[in-house]
């Protein structure tokens, strides 16, 4: 009786949960993140302990065939909508389809072989080793792809290698015990069923935790970027300098004030289109030539900026050549191929500074090297003298 009550009270709380996914993914504009494959998850999952609680016991029969099917479909559709939170294009329809397809066949192949308990056993070996490959999977992100997410990732295989430990605990159960280890009223499925209602109560906040994790980031990752070219935008690059200042092995960085030559005669000779089309170009090869590590920023108009860190005098200066000779052989993308587009730029180094703090005088140090660049002809790279810095 209470097995029934808590696998009751689970049902209640997939479905709920799943409706709640759905609204979720209802709210989020272009990116989903997979909480619409998660709602399907929970409501495959949800219908599968539905036909138990209405199936009795555990015998062969079609509400059984489907709900073994579901339950093994309901943590593959979990598997898909991770995927999508970590922007794989993934399919749902097809793999979940095929999957239940495949299962059916084997359910009804290994019951008319090997009979009912080979069956169940089937169901049990099958999710614990998909639970094992999920457990795996989640330790793997936290150590790769998903660093910022590495203590989620670590409770995520916790949890779920505990119910990968009670599926592999079942099939021994059943293979060694018979049908005798299915009775709800047993007290393994009493904390199976325990363990499971667990789960569907800390899983989905904590998915809806990791959605509030995306969206916030995306913000703070909005307010740091300029939204024309992508680069860093002042306040972008003032955190990403303090970043790299608080290390203790940090080296003093140099300053790069890159300048598109004559941009308002591009603008009133092509339009602000052209214009757009000529910033993004020259951010695009900004961030091509920009070393690892390196910070891009627009500070505005046309006018960017690149701190080069872990290098000296000499580096410096060669990678603002770099920058200067890739931007004026290269033609401006998206323009009719009948009137190709070149510019060039000029660009102020200032010398080395050490602080963020001093930021501000380098940047008068790049910019007083950047006037004596336009003013001797343009298209070249001018090394700031201590006294420009005022």
């Amino acid at each position: 009786m209470i097995t029934t009550v808590v696998l009751g009270m689970l049902c209640v709380h997939l479905l709920c949960f799943c409706v709640m996914f759905l609204l979720i993914s209802r709210r989020l504009s272009g990116k989903k993140w997979g909480m619409e494959v998660f709602a399907l998850g929970n409501l495959l999952l949800g219908l599968a302990y539905i036909l138990q609680l209405l199936g009795g016991p555990a015998n062969w029969g079609l509400l059984s065939v489907i709900n073994h099917t579901l339950t093994l479909c309901a943590p593959a559709a979990y598997v898909l909508g991770a995927l999508r939170f970590f922007d794989q294009p993934t399919p749902v329809w097809r793999p979940l389809f095929a999957l239940a397809g495949t299962y059916t066949a084997m359910q009804v192949l290994v019951y008319w072989v090997l009979g009912a308990e080979a069956r169940h056993a089937l169901l049990a070996g099958s999710c614990a080793l998909l639970f094992l490959a999920m457990t795996v999977a989640a330790l793997y992100a936290g150590r790769t792809f998903a660093k910022d997410l590495r203590v989620e990732m670590w409770v995520f295989a916790i949890l779920i290698g505990g119910i990968c430990i009670l599926n592999a605990a079942k099939l021994l159960l059943i293979l060694y015990g018979g049908m005798a280890a299915l009775d709800m009223n047993s007290g393994f499925q009493r904390t199976f069923y325990i363990y499971m209602s667990f789960l569907g109560t800390v899983l989905p906040p904590s998915a809806v935790w990791l959605i509030l994790r995306r969206l916030t980031d995306e913000l703070r990752a909005m307010a740091a970027r300029d939204p024309l070219t992508r680069l860093l935008n002042r306040r972008g690059l003032m955190d990403g300098l303090d970043a790299h200042f608080r290390s203790r092995t940090a080296r003093p960085a140099y300053l790069l004030v890159v300048d598109v030559d004559l941009f308002k005669r591009i603008n009133d000779t092509y339009g602000h289109n052209v214009g757009d089309l000529v910033l993004r170009h020259v951010a695009d090869v900004l961030s091509a030539n920009a070393r690892q590590g390196d910070l891009t920023c627009r500070l505005g108009g046309e006018e960017f900026a690149v701190i080069c860190l872990d290098t000296d005098r000499d580096g410096a200066l060669q990678l603002a050549e770099r920058i200067r000779a890739a931007i004026e052989l290269s033609e401006v993308s998206g323009v009719s191929p009948d009137r190709p587009i070149r510019c060039t730029v000029t660009i102020g180094v200032s010398g080395d500074f050490a602080s963020t703090q001093a930021l501000d005088a380098s940047m008068q140090q790049a910019d007083g090297a950047l006037y004596r660049g336009k003013t001797s002809g343009r298209n070249r790279v001018e090394w700031g003298s201590a006294q420009e810095a005022r």
